[in-house]
């Protein structure tokens, strides 16, 4: 079975750790690591997946920053691609950024299954982004 395990900014780093050993223990399983390059700065990337003994990515798409939308197109376009030449059959994602909501959108549409991983609390705060998504299954996580 091949999954593709995508992180893209620092908040998905941390939950792609643990998930990546976990997979890379299970015989039968190969798991690759698509960094989508929403955050690309050494400290917001390369410093934490030194720290977390992260696996150098099979795949860097390198988009770079740009406004919500730009960023979110250019993800699909690229993760479409690494898709349709790796043929996964899971691709797992993690957080609720624009990598998260562009790699899930792309494998749907393509017919490849979709795990999402989230943690957290809700703040309740509408001036942060992470608010703006509505929530699972019509409740609060």
């Amino acid at each position: 079975m091949k999954v593709i395990v995508v992180a893209g900014a620092r908040p998905n780093f941390m939950k792609v750790a643990p998930l990546m050993e976990a997979l890379g223990r299970r015989a039968g399983v190969e798991a690759l690591l698509v960094h989508t390059g929403q955050h690309y700065d050494s400290r917001m990337s390369d410093e934490f997946f030194r720290d977390l003994g992260l696996p150098e990515p099979a795949v860097n798409l390198g988009v770079g920053s740009g406004s919500h939308a730009v960023q979110t197109a250019r993800v699909m376009m690229a993760f479409e691609e690494v898709c349709g030449r790796e043929k996964p059959d899971w691709v797992v994602v993690v957080g609720d950024v624009n990598s998260t909501i562009a790699c899930a959108l792309t494998a749907k549409k393509m017919g490849i299954r979709v795990a999402h991983v989230e943690a957290g609390l809700r703040s309740r705060d509408m001036t942060m982004p992470e608010e703006l998504k509505p929530p699972l299954h019509g409740r609060d996580q």
